[in-house]
């Protein structure tokens, strides 16, 4: 059974991007967000003084889509309605680059993810120490996506070894992401997967891992003669940086799809509610909430859906150093 270690490896992976979530989205908080922010606010003064209350509440709405660094407190009297202004933590400076680290909604939000990440999988861990009896509940349900993650992910992607000795690490980021998706799916709530921040700081610490299983396994002396590509040495000056370029595309593709993936379909469901502002129609309403309750659920399995990419295509990036490591092996045993 997997789960002291998924606690101790999912204690150890919140904390890593926890802290660097702030650092990433320093210079984008304090500029980009607060400036959409801004925007957001005077637009909507503007859109209200031209053309009316209706079209400020269109404009407002933005407010559940980008970062900010306000908490709105729901209450159904609108004028009771409290707002929490979140703090900066201070400002670095690093030579000529000032670093701003501010707790903003999306960091709140993924401090919510981590908490939960953690008590689910200490309850679930709990209740399976207790005895031999078949799982019910929460545990039965972790045991399910642990089973799939190892039988179907892990294991084929990385080997027997690997697969189990990383397992944790795979688990914690599918279920860290898989809570970070639903959390922006609650009223109120806000998605920390939303912000390329965050998916910056994951798509980081995977490819420390995809960069550590491929040394393990093929050693450095073989990781850096697997950056020649196997080809004769005067082709080295081009094939070396198009391999180091490769290193980085991997990573960089699992940050920009899941952060991609899940703010789009916020954005959908805000272009769609926002024509009810504009035509002003009832005739619309009855059309477009009905098409944005349907963009809810398809969120609701995309949610999963971008987990398992994100654990799955870490798993096969990860495995592509092991396979290359058997791949020379085999070669030199011809």
């Amino acid at each position: 059974m997997v789960f002291p270690r998924v606690r101790l490896v999912a204690s150890t992976f919140v904390l890593v991007a926890v802290l660097a979530c702030p650092a990433f989205a320093a210079d984008s908080h304090a500029s980009g967000a607060d400036t959409a922010v801004v925007g957001a606010h005077d637009q909507g003064e503007v859109a209200a003084a031209a053309h009316g209350e209706g079209h400020r509440n269109q404009v407002d709405a933005i407010h559940h889509v980008v970062d900010s660094r306000e908490i709105e407190i729901p209450w159904p009297n609108r004028h009771l309605t409290k707002v929490i202004h979140l703090p900066s933590v201070g400002t670095f400076h690093v030579g000529s680059i000032s670093v701003d680290m501010a707790i903003t909604k999306h960091v709140v939000f993924l401090w919510v993810a981590a908490i939960l990440l953690f008590v689910v999988v200490s309850v679930a861990a709990a209740k399976r120490s207790r005895g031999t009896d078949p799982p019910r509940g929460i545990t039965n349900l972790i045991e399910i996506f642990v089973a799939f993650i190892r039988d179907e992910i892990t294991v084929p992607s990385l080997g027997p070894h690997y697969g189990r000795v990383l397992l944790p690490y795979f688990l914690t980021a599918f279920f860290f992401i898989l809570f970070c998706n639903l959390l922006g799916l609650v009223p109120y709530g806000s998605t920390a997967t939303g912000n390329i921040s965050v998916t910056a700081a994951l798509a980081t610490l995977s490819f420390f891992v995809i960069q550590g299983v491929a040394i393990s396994s093929m050693g450095f002396g073989g990781w850096i003669k697997h950056l020649t590509g196997g080809v004769h040495w005067a082709l080295w000056p081009i094939m070396i940086p198009v391999e180091i370029m490769g290193l980085f595309t991997k990573p960089f593709a699992l940050c920009v799809r899941l952060f991609a993936n899940m703010t789009a379909g916020h954005v959908v469901i805000l272009s769609i509610l926002g024509l009810i502002f504009i035509f002003r129609s009832v005739a619309v309403a009855g059309l477009a909430v009905p098409f944005s309750v349907f963009i809810y659920l398809l969120e609701l399995l995309v949610a999963f859906i971008q987990a398992y990419v994100f654990t799955m295509l870490s798993a096969v990036f990860a495995g592509l150093g092991v396979h290359s490591s058997h791949d020379s092996e085999e070669a030199e045993a011809h």
